[in-house]
C-alpha cells in the first residue's frame, strides 16, 4: 500500500524535513504540499523547494484545489491552521498527524470531537527516541516518584513561541498520570527571589530559547544521596519527520480515533 501525504506548512523548517522524509519513504509519496494563502512559493515545485530533483507536486495555497490528491495530512503548522485543516479533513473523512503545539483546552477539545470521525495521530514529539523515554520516565516514576524531586528541563531555537515545550508538558504529563497526580496543580514554571522548601509532590520546569538549538530535554529524579536523570537530545528535525511519516503511514488505514505514537510504535 502507497499513502499519499499532503503537508501543511510545506515553506517552514519541518515542512522542508517532511517533504525530503516522504521522498525517503518506500511506501509513501508527497501528494500535495501547502502553504500560506498569498506566499510567493505558491505554484513551485515541492522538489525544488527543498533542494531535490522536481517531483510534479504544485505547492498549493489552498487545501481545496488539492482535496483529492492526498490519504493523510501532516500538520505542523499553528493551532488556528491546524483547527481549520482538520475541519475539512473531518468533513471528506481524510486522517491527520498534529504535530503542531500550543493548543488551548477549548481548541484540543475541538481536535478530541474531529477524532470521533476521523482518525488522527496526535503527538507532541514524533521522534521515536522521545517516545521510547516516555516510557522511561513512567518507570522511573513507579520507582522514585514518591521520594524524588522531579525537575523537567527543555532547550529549542530562539524562534519556538510556547514554553514549556508540548514534549516537556507531555513528560509532565506522564508522570503525573503514573503517580495519580494532576499536572495543573503541581506544576511550577520556573523560579525568583526567596522561596519556600519545595513540596515533594511538585514538578518544576525550566525553559530555554536560544540559538538553533533542535530540542534538548532532561528529566531529573533527585533522592537524597543519587539522582537519576533521563535526556533525549536531537540533532536534525529528520527524527521527527521520519516520525510523522511513519505515522501518517500507520493511520492510512484506519477509521476514527485519538491517537499518539505510543499507540504507532506499539508502547502502550
Amino acid at each position: 500500500m502507497t499513502v499519499r501525504i499532503a503537508i501543511a506548512g510545506a515553506a517552514g523548517r519541518m515542512g522542508k524535513m517532511l517533504i525530503e522524509a516522504v521522498a525517503c519513504a518506500d511506501d509513501c509519496e508527497l501528494g500535495a504540499a501547502l502553504v500560506r494563502p498569498g506566499s510567493s512559493l505558491s505554484g513551485i515545485d515541492a522538489g525544488e523547494l527543498v533542494g531535490m530533483a522536481r517531483n510534479g507536486v504544485r505547492i498549493a495555497s489552498d487545501i481545496h484545489e488539492v482535496i483529492n490528491d492526498f490519504d493523510v495530512l501532516i500538520d505542523f503548522s499553528v493551532p488556528i491552521v491546524t483547527l481549520d485543516n482538520i475541519a475539512i479533513c473531518q468533513s471528506i473523512g481524510m486522517g491527520v498527524v498534529i504535530g503542531t503545539t500550543g493548543f488551548t483546552q477549548e481548541e484540543q477539545v475541538q481536535l478530541n470531537a474531529a477524532a470521533a470521525d476521523i482518525p488522527v495521530c496526535q503527538a507532541s514529539n514524533f521522534s521515536t527516541g522521545v517516545n521510547l523515554c516516555f516510557k522511561l520516565l513512567s518507570m522511573a516514576a513507579k520507582v522514585l516518584g514518591d521520594n524524588a524531586d522531579i525537575e523537567i528541563y527543555e532547550a529549542h531555537h530562539r524562534d519556538k513561541v510556547d514554553a514549556p515545550s508540548g514534549t516537556a508538558l507531555s513528560m509532565g504529563k506522564v508522570i503525573t498520570e503514573t503517580l495519580d497526580r494532576n499536572l495543573q496543580e503541581v506544576a511550577i514554571y520556573g523560579r525568583e527571589g526567596q522561596i519556600d522548601a519545595r513540596d515533594y509532590k511538585t514538578i518544576e520546569f525550566a525553559s530555554v530559547r536560544a540559538g538553533d538549538i533542535v530540542g534538548d530535554h532532561t528529566v531529573t529524579f533527585a533522592a537524597q544521596g543519587e539522582r537519576v536523570e533521563i535526556s533525549h537530545k536531537a540533532s536534525s528535525r529528520m527524527s521527527f519527520a521520519r516520525g510523522a511519516v511513519r505515522a501518517a503511514y500507520w493511520l492510512a488505514d484506519k477509521n476514527y480515533g485519538m491517537f499518539n505514537m505510543q499507540d504507532v510504535l506499539d508502547l502502550k
